[in-house]
């Protein structure tokens, strides 16, 4: 796929871009129709919402900082697309005080669990905000990729700390305020009406691998890319990876 479909090539973004795309595709072919009604919750200056808008579909934008939609909306019209994407102040905890409930075809949640006081009402709200049978993607911090890079980085204790805290934290300067397991993040979706269809390992080796090799070997980052893609469906390294994404439908 060419990059103009999707956002910068990167090891961050790649896997869960081709995964959303794909499902993007199931999407207008179950419904019939090549535009989709795309809602992203948390989607900042649209990292995802403009590539989603280059394909065609329209995006409205959910994010509760007035800087980050002011650059969605410049980004939005450097890439041509102002008039597919919309941006609101808003959060997902009081997603229905801006947007339509059952009002979309596919929802984003992309690093948002992390940061709200009710991940469980802010899954139900995503998927609330969903048509009968319409998607949600739903990307948060994984607990074992931080778990394995404190051991890495030769912070033991606070490896173990991670292991114990139900916010799976390694300490008090940790800036992530809550991670999660794959077992936890499909326990969300299923309670709030969705069935999870896949999950996804997200840089599994990207944040351990030395970015002087992978700036300087020949290859390097698209085999890594690669590697990351082939290990992404895979159950045994979800326990590793930094970021988990878990894709859903609505029950019809």
């Amino acid at each position: 796929m060419s990059d103009q479909l999707r956002p910068r090539a990167s090891l961050r973004t790649a896997v869960v871009w081709e995964v959303l795309k794909d499902a993007l595709d199931r999407q207008v072919k179950a419904t019939g129709r090549d535009a989709l009604d795309v809602l992203d919750t948390g989607g900042g200056t649209g990292n995802f919402a403009v590539p989603v808008a280059r394909l065609g579909h329209r995006v409205t934008v959910v994010d509760p900082s007035p800087n980050a939609l002011f650059a969605l909306e410049r980004r939005a019209a450097e890439a041509g697309v102002a008039d597919r994407v919309r941006g609101v102040q808003g959060d997902i905890l009081g997603l229905f005080d801006v947007v339509e409930r059952g009002g979309y075809d596919t929802a984003l949640c992309h690093g948002v669990l992390e940061y709200v006081d009710d991940p469980a009402e802010g899954v139900r709200n995503a998927v609330d905000a969903l048509r009968p049978a319409g998607a949600l993607s739903l990307l948060a911090a994984g607990l074992g990729g931080a778990v394995l890079a404190r051991a890495l980085a030769g912070h033991f204790t606070e490896a173990r700390t991670a292991l114990s805290d139900p916010a799976g934290r390694w300490g008090e300067g940790d800036p992530m305020p809550r991670r999660y397991t794959a077992e936890q993040l499909t326990e969300l979706v299923s309670a709030a009406g969705a069935e999870v269809s896949a999950v996804h390992g997200v840089r599994v080796f990207a944040d351990l691998v030395p970015g002087v090799l992978v700036d300087t070997e020949p290859g390097a980052m698209e085999a890594l890319l690669k590697l990351e893609t082939a290990a992404a469906e895979l159950p045994a390294f979800h326990s590793v990876a930094t970021q988990l994404h878990v894709l859903g439908a609505k029950h019809a």
